[in-house]
């Protein structure tokens, strides 16, 4: 990935800014006023600016757990069912788990959410490394079950008996501090941050990480020189499940207080939108995070002060995403054409040296 990407990314920005205001004019807003208040919306104020960074932190963490399991050359659609169970996970030893210092119950909290975001997906991970069963399919389908297995259970033998769809209450020993009252935005933050840092590591400065990263490039070679392919791939897709589950942790511990029934509302989708768009770069993934979620939250502000309707920011994010598709798209298409250029040269070679003889 180089300068090339980084200009498309700028431009494709440039361009969807341009239509977004084509768009609030068409329908008889003034975009200036719009995108005013979506910047307000976004960062004037704690409890705008916290809410952006709120959603910012499942949205990154989501992102990076598929980049990670894009990495050993799966495509993990299952982080939404990682997302869920670790959050129930997480809420149940908040709220269970009793007489344990903050500092102690708070890492052990997310320790467990992500170890059972990494068993659920060492199951499609396994299914697909040893028997060929399609990642897809198997992510998709999982993510119902473990969505209708956390309703199950916040409904009947983990519900508050409050009357509604919850866990209990998360203990305050294990409860996130919030860091921009009156918003909920927590020392998650700074949690997500110390996981992306510590992937980014593993991934490019290990041998773990090399050997993911072989696999995933080519998983003949790697096995040729010495390197289980199989076993490998089934960690990539634990390591990727284990950052879904924290996220998931992450969220109940310091947003809600405790695991809800539709305790996501598409999350790990976005965040899977945000690694394609940053070609699963765990560099670029922050970024491109940041941007999304801004959007997004100043959608509120926008629609709120001058009555443009929120769905438009849908509309924004597609566009920039069909842009920086197209990038792709577009290269693909010119290499073919220069493949095809090369081979009529190589067959007009050959015929002038027939011709010749």
């Amino acid at each position: 990935m180089g300068k090339k990407y980084y200009i498309s990314l700028f431009v494709s920005l440039i361009i969807t800014i341009i239509v977004g205001a084509a768009i609030i004019m068409a329908i008889g807003f003034n975009p200036i006023d719009g995108y005013v208040q979506l910047f307000k919306g976004a960062f004037v104020g704690s409890f705008n600016f916290g809410g952006t960074l709120e959603l910012f932190v499942p949205l990154m963490l989501t992102a990076l757990a598929f980049a990670v399991s894009s990495k050993v050359g799966i495509f993990n659609i299952g982080v939404e069912g990682e997302y869920y169970l670790g959050g129930l996970a997480a809420a149940w030893a908040g709220a269970y788990i009793v007489g344990v210092p903050k500092l102690a119950h708070i890492p052990l909290c997310l320790i467990i959410g992500g170890i059972i975001g990494a068993l659920w997906a060492f199951i499609p991970g396994y299914l697909k490394s040893y028997f060929n069963v399609n990642e897809i399919t198997t992510t998709i389908l999982l993510n119902y079950v473990a969505i209708f297995i956390t309703k199950y259970l916040v409904n009947t033998v983990l519900s508050s008996g409050s009357g509604v769809a919850k866990t209990k209450d998360i203990l305050p020993s294990a409860s996130l501090s919030l860091i921009m009252k009156p918003s909920r935005a927590n020392t998650g933050l700074f949690i997500a941050i110390a996981v992306l840092i510590f992937t980014y590591w593993l991934i490019n400065h290990t041998t773990v990480g090399y050997r993911l990263r072989s696999v995933g490039n080519n998983a003949k070679f790697s096995e040729y020189v010495g390197i289980k392919d199989k076993k490998n791939m089934v960690i990539g897709m634990m390591i990727s499940g284990a950052i879904g589950g924290i996220a998931g942790g992450l969220q109940a511990m310091g947003v809600y207080g405790y695991f809800l029934g539709n305790f996501s509302a598409n999350i790990a989708f976005d965040g899977l939108l945000i690694s394609l768009i940053a070609r699963n770069n765990i560099k670029i993934i922050p970024f491109i995070a940041f941007f999304i979620t801004s959007v997004k939250a100043g959608g509120l502000g926008m629609e709120r002060f001058t009555g443009i309707p929120k769905s438009i920011i849908d509309i924004i994010i597609a566009v920039f995403i069909l842009l920086v598709s197209m990038e792709g798209i577009i290269g693909w298409a010119k290499a073919k054409i220069d493949t095809i250029k090369l081979g009529k040269q190589k067959n007009d070679a050959v015929n002038q040296a027939v011709a010749k003889e």
